[in-house]
This record gives C-alpha cells, sequence and structure tokens, in this order.
C-alpha cells in the first residue's frame, strides 16, 4: 500500500527548529540540495530539460504537507524553465473518488499553479503497466504467490530476521503467466493471488523482500470502470509513470527512501529508455498540527470538526475557508526550505507568513464583538465621516456613520481599570477611530450591578485634531447602534492545545474545547457588501474573512484569519 504522500505520523524525538540548521547552512550557500542537484544535471548535460511532477492519490483532501511538495515540484519547474505534470497515483479504487480529483486540481490552482498539458493518472497507463509484469514474468523477475495475506506477512521476516521464500517462488514462467490472467479474469477471489517481483526474501531492506506488484481488486475504477480485476501497487505504479512521463527528478519525502532501490530495480527491469531519479528530503511537520490522513479523518467522522473544510483544519480546503491566503502560504514553504533532516517547524512561522501576506491586502474596517451601548449627549446631529480602506494602499475610502448610540466593545471601558489601562473610564477620556475624543460622564448599571449603557460627551474640537491642552492617549474602535450591521464572527483558535498532538493515538484527548467560538457582533457597514472570501482587518481585532460559503450581504458572516499578535521572530539575514 502506498505510504502517505507527505505527512503521516511525526518522529519520535523531533528537533523543533523555526528553520532547520541544514535550511540555514542551504540558504546560505545559495541553493538547497535538490536545486542543487538540478543545477548541476543541467549544467553536466545530464538533464536537458527538467520535468518534476505531482502525484497525490486521490484518496482525500490535500493537507499542509502537500502544500510543500507542490510549491517544490512546480516551484523548482518555474524556477529552472521546466515542466510540472500534474498525476493522479490513482492505483487504489476502493479509497478514490472523482470528488478527490476534481479538488485536488482546484486547490492547485487557488496556490497558484498551472501543471503542464493535460491532467494525467497512472490509470492511463494500465496497459503498459500490465505488458511490463508480463514482461517481468518472462524474465523470471516475477511470479503468482498463492499464499494468504498473513502468511505473506509472517513469511516476510523483520528487521533482524530474513524472510522466507515463498513456495510458489519457483513456478514456471508458463504457470505463472496463466495465473496471472486468471487474476486478471476474475478466476481469483480478493485475497488469493498476489504478483510478486522475485528479489531477495534475506535483503536487508525489508522493501526489497519480493514486494507485490499486483493484487486482485473487483472494484470499479473511477477512470476504467469495471475493465480491471487487477490492480497495480503503488510502489510498483509510480516509478513506471515516472519513466513513461520522462520525469528528471523525482522529488519526495523521506519516508520513501528504503523504497528508492525498489523504484531504481523496477526501472531497470523493464529496461524503460527513460531513467528517473528519486530524491528524498523532509516532510513538512508543523507544531499544534495533524496531517496524518487517518486522523483527520476520525476528526470530520467523529464530528470533532464540521467537516474537512472546517477552518480549523490544516485541508488546502480549511485554510483556505479559514481565509489564508496563497501567498502566505507559498512564502510559508519558500522560508521552510528543503532539508534532509526531518525536524518541527514552529506553526508561528506559518501565521507570520499569513499575517505578512494580509498587511497590505486586507482593507481596513470596524467591528465590536462584544458591544457595550454608548450615547454620546451632545453630538448635535447624525454625520457621515469619510475614511480610506487601509492607511498605507489605495484602495479608495468607506463611509462610516457615527450617530448619537454606538457601541464600543466591553474590554475597552473598566470602572476600576488595572495599571497601564488606556481605554475609557469613569470621568476619563478616549479617542474613537476616526472620531472624536469622548468624555465618561455616567455610568448606567441594571438591578444586578452590571453596566449596560455608558453617557458620554464629544469634544467638538477633536474631529482630526488632537485636543488642545492635554494628551488622550488611548483610542478605541466602535459601529454606530441604529446603522451598523449585525453579524456571525466565528473566533477560531488552535484546534490542539498540546504541541505534539498525534505523539500517541489519544490525539482526541488535546483537542481545544475553545477552538470555535461564535459571536454576535456589529459591523460598519461597508463591511457588510463584502463578498464571499473578501478579507479584512478588524481594527484592533485582527484579520478577518468573509465566509466562502454562509457569507451573505443581508445576513454576513465573518470567520477570524488571525489575530494581530505575531509572537514569530523571523532571523534578521
Amino acid at each position: 500500500m502506498k505510504p502517505n504522500d507527505v505527512v503521516s505520523e511525526l518522529p519520535d524525538k523531533p528537533t523543533i527548529s523555526n528553520t532547520p540548521v541544514d535550511v540555514q547552512q542551504e540558504q546560505q550557500a545559495g541553493l538547497d540540495f535538490v536545486r542543487q542537484v538540478i543545477t548541476d544535471d543541467l549544467a553536466a548535460g545530464r538533464t536537458q530539460q527538467l520535468v518534476t511532477r505531482f502525484p497525490p492519490e486521490p484518496n482525500g483532501y490535500l493537507h499542509i504537507g502537500h502544500v510543500k511538495a507542490i510549491c517544490l515540484n512546480f516551484g523548482v519547474a518555474e524556477e529552472f524553465e521546466g515542466l510540472c505534470n500534474l498525476r493522479f497515483d490513482d492505483t487504489n479504487p476502493e479509497a478514490e473518488e472523482q470528488e478527490y480529483v476534481d479538488g485536488i486540481a482546484k486547490d492547485i490552482k487557488w496556490l497558484g499553479f498551472q501543471w503542464n498539458g493535460e491532467t494525467r493518472y497512472a490509470s492511463s497507463y494500465f496497459d503498459q503497466l500490465h505488458a511490463w509484469a508480463i514482461q517481468l514474468i518472462q524474465q523470471g523477475d516475477a511470479y503468482v504467490d498463492l499464499q494468504s495475506a498473513e502468511e505473506i506477512k509472517l513469511n516476510r521476516g523483520n528487521f533482524t530476521e530474513p524472510g522466507k521464500n515463498s513456495p510458489y517462488r519457483d513456478a514456471s514462467v508458463v504457470e505463472n503467466l496463466e495465473n496471472f490472467e486468471k487474476m486478471n479474469n476474475g478466476s481469483f477471489a480478493e485475497g488469493e493471488a498476489v504478483l510478486r517481483a522475485k528479489i531477495d526474501m534475506a535483503a536487508a531492506n525489508v522493501h526489497m523482500r519480493d514486494p507485490i506488484l499486483y493484487r486482485v481488486l473487483h472494484s470499479g475504477h473511477h477512470q476504467t470502470g469495471t475493465r480491471w480485476k487487477i490492480y497495480p501497487m503503488y510502489d510498483y505504479a509510480h516509478p513506471l509513470s515516472d519513466a513513461i512521463e520522462g520525469i528528471t527528478h523525482s522529488l519526495c519525502t523521506l519516508e520513501f527512501q528504503d523504497h528508492r532501490p525498489f523504484y531504481d530495480w523496477v526501472i531497470q527491469k523493464v529496461k524503460s529508455p527513460a531513467v528517473p531519479h528519486q530524491y528524498e528530503s523532509s516532510r513538512l511537520n508543523i507544531d499544534y498540527t495533524i496531517t496524518s490522513k487517518r486522523k483527520l479523518r476520525k476528526l470530520v467522522e467523529g464530528g470533532y470538526v464540521n467537516g474537512w473544510d472546517d477552518p480549523r483544519m490544516p485541508t488546502v480546503v480549511g485554510m483556505r475557508r479559514r481565509g489564508f491566503t496563497p501567498e502566505g502560504l507559498r512564502d510559508f514553504c519558500k522560508r521552510v526550505g528543503v532539508s534532509k533532516t526531518d525536524g518541527i517547524v514552529d506553526v508561528a512561522m506559518l501565521e507570520f507568513c499569513i499575517r505578512q501576506s494580509l498587511e497590505n491586502t486586507a482593507a481596513r474596517g470596524m467591528a465590536v464583538l462584544n458591544p457595550l451601548k454608548v450615547t454620546l449627549t451632545n453630538l448635535p446631529e447624525d454625520m457621515d465621516l469619510t475614511h480610506a480602506r487601509h492607511p498605507n494602499v489605495d484602495m479608495g475610502d468607506r463611509v462610516i456613520p457615527l450617530t448619537r448610540e454606538i457601541y464600543i466593545d466591553r474590554k475597552d471601558f473598566e470602572e476600576v481599570p488595572p495599571k497601564g489601562f488606556k481605554r475609557l473610564i469613569p470621568d476619563g477620556e478616549v479617542r474613537l477611530r476616526h472620531a472624536y475624543v469622548i468624555r465618561c460622564d455616567e455610568v448606567i448599571k441594571d438591578a444586578a450591578g452590571d453596566v449596560i449603557e455608558l453617557k458620554c460627551s464629544i469634544d467638538p474640537e477633536t474631529l482630526g485634531k488632537n485636543p488642545e491642552g492635554r494628551k488622550v492617549k488611548g483610542v478605541i474602535h466602535w459601529v454606530s447602534a441604529n446603522k451598523g450591521v449585525t453579524a456571525e464572527v466565528r473566533i477560531y483558535e488552535r484546534l490542539f492545545n498540546e504541541a505534539a498532538p498525534d505523539a500517541d493515538d489519544d490525539f482526541l484527548v488535546h483537542l481545544n474545547p475553545d477552538s470555535l467560538k461564535v459571536l454576535q457582533a456589529v459591523i460598519e457597514p461597508a463591511l457588510a457588501t463584502a463578498h464571499p472570501e473578501d478579507r479584512f482587518q478588524f481594527e484592533r481585532e485582527g484579520y478577518f474573512v468573509a465566509d466562502q460559503y454562509d457569507h451573505h450581504p443581508e445576513k454576513p458572516v465573518f470567520n477570524r484569519i488571525l489575530d494581530l499578535r505575531d509572537s514569530f521572530k523571523p532571523e534578521r539575514g
């Protein structure tokens, strides 16, 4: 079976680092080891034109680990004026669906990449793969094994003991050809027969102990229908698909390093005129994040999240709905770099890259998430204030209605302020963002003693200028009470409260119970006209995005992308 494409389980003793040591060394040298290999191959004439591929199995949704693989394969092809294919390694029809094929293609385009030519499928090569399997049988390099799956596993041995030869290993070519044909015409039930490579059952590398090439499956395939009763294993189909496509540099993760000898063996045995080479680099591990497909599926099927596109999920569809930008994700992958050593990347680096991408692209707006009513007792009349949609980038202006009744956030008022509090207090002054300085004259409470309203007066001489004779240090945001728009605001935090949530299988105990809070907020009217996936900075609150599916002008819904705090400190070169 195929190992997870990019990330499955965390290493036992990972190195926690913002930038892995060997990545730093490679960056200082100017090239990571993959780019150095490509540079050398092109210079020596071993490669005429670089051809890479991104080869996902369409059995689920892409996640952040796949984003790194996409950026590497498409990125080097672009840098070296080469080509990058999109090929679905669709060798397991029981787990694959057209939905995933379509979704993966959509994700790649959203990330900003375009593949070479038409979309490719390993299933398009099934005829050639079948012909090569027959060739291997005829050469004495493959045989049909009729042992049960349990017997094959038992006889494979382990890292300290060699395997045992199958009793069917020395069957004649004629017998093997006949049994292989029976496998394909449906004479064998699933699990009754497999085709195995004949290599060495005593090999130190267990992957070379007569690996399985084909198994019997009576499942229909999303591309080939019911034509085939046998399907190639990933480790057989993948290198030969690379050879068929003329891939020059097959880039994968370190978990495939032990598979490389078989990758080379099968290409050599079928006498392929094109000989691709496999290069392994570290997979992407991020703290507070799970990217095991099995565990992500458990989160979805167990109802711990609201589907694969839940904004707390590390899937591309989830990150997109969260409001992450493709530019920020690409920048993150560039900063992580390419390494030969596994480690864990600080999630703060990812958040830093997303904030960086939003700083000059997200328009500004005001939203009060926890409203407290304020009456401006001496405001002569309602007025419309005009202010820029962004302080540093020309995005036009927006109209902000100022009315006698407004809302401020409850956290911006304290009757008994803590030390250093610079917001509104009884008899104190504060500036309303983009508007007047106001003074709190009266505090109104309900029967329980809770503050329900503030009576404040404006300083009419402070619109657009500082008050005379005094300094007002605090600035707070606000929204008109009767012209503001009620909106649902979803506050997302990290899904897990443990840095290594999948260090063991009991990862569910590390779920953050406060990873989602839904608030009824009030937003300035200009924000309600946003289109789905429009991103904003709610001033003093964080970055937010109009929900991809649920947002409508008459019922606005915003997801918090990230707050404004940034704990990551990028290294200065």
